[in-house]
């Protein structure tokens, strides 16, 4: 945000009550904001919601990257993105040099393999699926936690939702919902049913956990590996 607004000239504050019109946001701050009040929205750092408003700009990138260099599907100029095996790879003079540590994650032509599942459409455009890390593999089924977390998030009772994996001795993986309730919580067969109407059987939840809240990041990101600590 500050590079933006030093390249453009366009005066900068941390309080979105001072009449900013342009901002920058998580989908966490969107839910608590009003995104009518301002004129465009980059939206990042976690899968967009359904229902974002027509103001927001979905960005894709990461530190590696020097913030986003993806914007609604398309990349910046100078920026390539392809997939290779599933994976996201990312090419462009934005890229970090290295690591603090003196290492490149680049390969000899200068690709960096994201660590994010998606795809690269005949038309050039880039779709995301998410963190290959958070895929969840029961009875050798793939689960993506995001597309399970919009069906949950919609029941009554669901002010915030993450899914993840804990161990199981007979699927290997369960996909288990942290929920944080507002009001009385679905209860697991609920939950199970609202998954199984909309999403393939195995992606429904195999357990339910109550929490106050998520772990999140500083940029709002749920920290999964932190849930399986909780409840």
């Amino acid at each position: 945000m500050v590079t933006r607004a030093l390249v453009t000239g366009t005066p900068l504050t941390f309080d979105v009550e001072a009449g900013a019109t342009l901002v920058s946001l998580v989908p966490t701050q969107l839910r608590r904001l009003d995104a009518r009040a301002f004129r465009t929205i980059v939206l990042g750092g976690a899968a967009p919601p359904e229902d974002r408003p027509a103001n927001c700009v979905v960005t894709y990138g990461m530190t590696e990257t020097g913030s986003g260099v993806v914007y609604d599907g398309v990349p910046l100029a100078g920026v390539q993105v392809r997939a290779i095996d599933g994976e996201l790879h990312v090419r462009g003079p934005m890229l970090l040099r290295g690591y603090r540590d003196g290492s490149d994650p680049k390969d000899r032509a200068g690709w960096l393999p994201t660590g994010d599942a998606g795809a690269v459409d005949a038309d050039g455009r880039v779709h995301v699926d998410g963190r290959i890390a958070d895929v969840i593999v029961s009875g050798g089924e793939k689960v993506w936690p995001d597309p399970v977390e919009r069906v949950l998030r919609r029941l009554p009772g669901v002010a915030d939702v993450a899914v993840a994996a804990r161990p199981d001795a007979e699927w290997g993986e369960r996909v288990v919902a942290w929920i944080v309730p507002e009001g009385a919580p679905p209860t697991l067969e609920e939950a199970r049913d609202a998954v199984k109407a909309q999403l393939a059987p195995w992606c429904a939840p195999k357990e339910l956990v109550i929490v106050d809240d998520l772990p999140r990041t500083a940029l709002g990101k749920v920290r999964r590996r932190d849930l399986r600590s909780r409840g």
